[in-house]
């Protein structure tokens, strides 16, 4: 059987398209993320609460977040309990900042 250099070119396309697919958070502005992150105290808040560097709080054993989905509901659940006034755009960033520095959740 023989494939058209066509269908094989979209084949590929499409396998070379796999890795972007699995980002949880594709429109996110990471830079952003990393601004509020520190800025919004979330940075300060965490290590005060566990007298280490933030990211212990994300990485250590007994941690919360074991899913994209629990990330958002926490951020979110943080924007709200604080009084952040954060969009809902900026939780997406500071989701996806916190995930591409610790959980590297896939999907």
């Amino acid at each position: 059987m023989r494939v058209s250099l066509t269908v094989a070119a979209g084949l590929l396309a499409g396998f070379t398209a796999l890795p972007t697919a699995a980002n949880p958070f594709p429109d996110a502005d990471l830079a952003n993320g990393r601004k509020i992150h520190y800025e919004a105290k979330c940075a300060s808040c965490h290590t005060e609460k566990t007298g280490r560097d933030e990211g212990f709080i994300y990485l250590r054993d007994d941690r919360k977040v074991k899913s994209v989905f629990d990330l958002k509901r926490y951020v979110s659940l943080c924007n709200s309990e604080l009084r952040l006034e954060l969009f809902p755009e900026d939780e997406r960033d500071v989701a996806a900042f916190v995930n591409q520095q610790w959980y590297k959740f896939r999907q």
